[in-house]
């Protein structure tokens, strides 16, 4: 892409340290992220899908300024958002929003829907009295929600419902940039793709860019425009949508988790591979790729040394030492389709 940046995160990490023993003298660090560099252009979405536990929430997180970073840059429109003070911040918070996971567990239950949605209008805007209630009205409508449920609670509404009203409120302050944190995962199939046409619908509309986070490969190849494969921490792959459905998809994680997901209609699914143990402790990830225990392709050097995230050809980022010995030596026979 030759457009400049919405969002660029430089070498981004977000370490837990926790003290534990009979003592609490030993130090347990959690590497929950860990060295990720992304760029997000204007009005696109950016997915990012791996296993549970691979960092994808800590990443939506921190770069909104909810975690704190351990190291690295978050560029906002060219602003560091890590080193603004908390004056700045909160100005910037109005082009910055989040949907999270379960509708249910958003909303304050004790608060009826207008006070809900007009929180963000109270605290950041001067608008008051009927144009307060008219502008919650019309976030509302825009939303697909009627006007009429102004005064009604959370306990009210279904699951769908309930994340319509989620978007509304995120889209009081007329924001730039959303991270929809796993936003149709706890809803009904039918529901998921309501709320999928809505978010688009939403985008084209209003000039959104995305950060679009779920475990589910079916919605990414639907709604991203591009892809990010994060793997205990790390982006092991990122590329556009069409080129990892397309039986494009490098990387053998990326590849595994392709033939695993039976709802994908893609080229890439071929027999189903089945990796061998379980994601590791990113407490205490295995050293060199952090992948090389599980790889069906692994090489001694994979044990040894961390591959690098390098562009493979068209701006397509992947870190496997089979792909990189590729690119140093074009004309090496290497066999790839795991």
């Amino acid at each position: 892409m030759n457009q400049t940046p919405l969002i660029e995160v430089k070498g981004l990490s977000v370490h837990f340290v926790s003290s534990h023993g009979i003592l609490r003298r030993r130090i347990r660090r959690v590497r929950a992220v860990d060295y990720v560099d992304l760029a997000i252009y204007p009005q696109e979405t950016l997915g990012v899908v791996g296993e549970s536990g691979c960092g994808k929430t800590t990443l939506g997180r921190a770069i909104l300024r909810l975690v704190k970073p351990t190291a690295g840059q978050v560029l906002f429109e060219g602003k560091d958002l890590v080193q603004l003070n908390p004056s700045e911040m909160r100005r910037r918070r109005r082009e910055m929003q989040i949907i999270f996971q379960s509708p249910q567990l958003s909303f304050d239950s004790r608060f009826n829907v207008l006070s809900l949605v007009a929180e963000p209008l109270q605290t950041h805007t001067s608008l008051r009295g009927e144009a307060l209630i008219q502008r919650v009205v019309e976030l509302l409508e825009q939303t697909g929600m009627p006007g009429e449920v102004l005064f009604r609670y959370p306990h009210e509404f279904s699951g769908g419902q309930l994340q319509r009203i989620a978007v509304a409120r995120a889209l009081a302050l007329n924001p730039k940039f959303l991270v929809l944190d796993e936003p149709t995962s706890a809803l009904d199939v039918s529901v998921q793709a309501q709320i999928i046409n809505l978010l688009q619908r939403l985008q084209a509309e209003l000039e959104l860019t995305y950060l679009f986070i779920t475990h589910d490969l079916s919605v990414i190849q639907h709604i991203s425009d591009r892809v990010a494969v994060m793997y205990v921490g790390k982006v092991v792959e990122l590329s556009t949508t069409d080129a990892i459905f397309s039986g494009g998809a490098k990387h053998p994680y990326t590849k595994a988790l392709l033939s695993s997901a039976p709802m994908v209609d893609s080229a890439a699914r071929r027999e189903r591979i089945i990796l061998q143990g379980s994601v590791p402790n990113p407490a205490n990830p295995p050293p060199g790729c952090t992948f090389h225990p599980r790889c069906p392709v692994s090489l001694p050097i994979c044990s040894l040394v961390e591959p690098k995230l390098v562009d493979i050809g068209d701006g397509h980022l992947a870190s496997c030492h089979l792909l990189q010995d590729e690119v140093a030596h074009p004309n090496a026979p290497l066999v790839l389709d795991v």
